[in-house]
């Protein structure tokens, strides 16, 4: 939903430009191979391979193309065991990144990438994450550091313009003072995610 409000909605007003890092829970949450979150976890670990596969090759639109293609099966159709290869076809992908999903080696990229995210807000979050320009601003030890990042916003549904506009906002000026943590409240309602997008294929964003 984080991304949904992000794309449809904040980009193109705050003319943002975007690159998607992968977070893999089955590296940081570590689940047991009997725990029913295991298997969950290393299927999409395995959809981050893929996606560093076509990282290297293609441009960084693609990467999210892929992401938005997947996110699309996985929650609007409830589908975890949809073919890779089709998903990137489908999106005008070469199919053969597919085979990343079994190459252990694509492991140290995600983990390079997904550790220079949590250095920036710590261990003790979840996702989504999202990171930005201080713009200047002083670092939380002191120094001057050039990017700041927070977990969250954690959103059910896509607020509309004014409001988004208005979360995003917000958002950014907490992010940029130094001092500020946190805040937080338990959620009490599960995601809204409204009509199936269409998917983006070779479009450019």
């Amino acid at each position: 939903m984080t991304a949904r409000w992000v794309v449809d909605v904040v980009a193109p007003e705050r003319n943002l430009q975007i690159i998607w890092q992968p977070i893999s829970l089955l590296r940081k949450n570590k689940p047991d191979p009997d725990s029913e979150y295991y298997a969950s976890s290393l299927k999409t670990h395995k959809m981050l391979r893929v996606m560093e596969s076509v990282r290297k090759t293609e441009e960084e639109d693609a990467v999210f193309r892929l992401y938005w293609e997947v996110g699309t099966r996985i929650h609007h159709d409830g589908d975890l065991d949809f073919d890779l290869a089709d998903a990137l076809t489908s999106i005008g992908l070469d199919a053969d990144h597919a085979t990343a999903a079994e190459e252990a080696g694509w492991d140290e990229e995600i983990a390079t990438r997904m550790d220079a995210g949590l250095a920036l807000v710590g261990e003790d979050v979840g996702t989504p994450l999202i990171a930005l320009d201080r713009a200047g601003g002083q670092s939380q030890s002191g120094g001057r550091d050039s990017r700041v990042g927070i977990f969250g916003p954690v959103i059910t549904r896509v607020p509309n313009t004014e409001d988004s506009l208005r979360l995003w906002d917000a958002m950014v000026t907490m992010m940029r003072i130094p001092g500020f943590w946190e805040l937080k409240r338990t959620r009490t309602e599960r995601a809204e995610f409204g009509e199936r997008p269409h998917s983006i294929g070779e479009a450019k964003h």
